[in-house]
């Protein structure tokens, strides 16, 4: 077992991207092992200014400007997640 994964208590973090022709649409998706986005707050994300961290430690745009880019390129973006498993973002542009 690795350092990292002796101090993580096992825990070794993983991301993947994959690209694939979907149709007429290109995704590109986005899989972390994680700890996962909380079912009370998945419809929230994408909103600017929502952060979970404490006031002054984050402005809560990123996934929102991302949101707004990908919709005016006629995409979208949706996310799934399980607690404490995983999350994953699909991009869809066309």
């Amino acid at each position: 077992m690795s350092l990292l994964a002796e101090q993580l208590g096992g825990y070794i973090p993983s991301i993947s991207i994959i690209t694939r022709k979907a149709g007429v649409q290109v995704q590109v998706i986005v899989k972390d092992n994680g700890s996962g986005v909380p079912k009370k707050i998945t419809d929230k994300i994408f909103q600017p200014f929502f952060t979970t961290k404490p006031a002054g430690q984050g402005t809560g745009l990123g996934l929102s400007l991302s949101y707004d880019i990908i919709k005016a390129r006629v995409g979208d973006i949706t996310v799934e997640s399980e607690e404490g498993k995983f999350s994953e973002f699909v991009i869809s542009l066309r």
